[in-house]
């Protein structure tokens, strides 16, 4: 997704270029107009710049209203600490925060992080429980979550469910939107589409895969 939009801002810019290429003024207008673009795509859809390695990297994809409802289906009755991978401006937090769980955002990317937080002290939420923190998760023991949401690109699932399977406690529910994870029986489904979403037993998982 990431090389797509790069290759779209450079295809449109190599348009506009040859087509101004009598016109200096204008050419340098069109690359000032280019950078600063391609700058504030940067700041918003590629997460913590270079702090992770480009394999792990996804851009900013804000999860739909009807998503946001197909997870807190799947999550209904839980109770414990909920942990959002890649929480983003913290939109599905703040929902599972609603139902009474105790909530943590992942999130690496500065603007989005501040977004969340701002919003979170608005609208008077605790930060006890509704956090969000600058940390990279692939470095962070996941062991103390019973929740986890989870909203990444295909390509890391198969990276992600080795790590979940190692830390998760046996009782951890895991809730995927539009990408499921490949090898995983799941619990139950919700939506359809782009807004599908699956939640996954941990114990089943790993009774399935032999892990018990």
């Amino acid at each position: 997704m990431e090389d797509s939009t790069e290759f779209i801002l450079q295809d449109q810019g190599s348009r506009m270029v040859h087509s101004s290429k009598d016109n200096p003024v204008l050419t340098v207008a069109t690359g000032a107009l280019l950078a600063g673009l391609y700058g504030i795509w940067t700041m918003f859809a590629l997460p913590g710049f270079r702090k992770v390695p480009r394999r792990l990297k996804v851009p900013y994809l804000p999860s739909s209203k009807a998503q946001i409802v197909n997870v807190m289906q799947l999550l209904e009755g839980r109770r414990g600490k909920l942990v959002d991978l890649g929480s983003g401006d913290g939109r599905l937090v703040f929902a599972a925060y609603s139902v009474g769980l105790q909530c943590t955002g992942f999130e690496i990317n500065s603007m989005l992080l501040a977004y969340a937080r701002v919003k979170a002290r608005w609208t008077g939420v605790p930060p006890r429980q509704a956090n969000f923190v600058n940390k990279d998760f692939w470095k962070t023991d996941l062991s103390n979550y019973n929740n986890v949401t989870v909203f990444l690109a295909p390509g890391l699932m198969e990276v992600l469910c080795e790590k979940l399977l190692r830390e998760l406690p046996d009782d951890a529910c895991v809730v995927a939107c539009r990408f499921p994870f490949p090898q995983w029986p799941h619990r139950a489904s919700q939506g359809d589409g782009l807004d599908q979403a699956w939640a996954y037993d941990i114990s089943t998982v790993r009774s399935a895969l032999g892990q018990a």
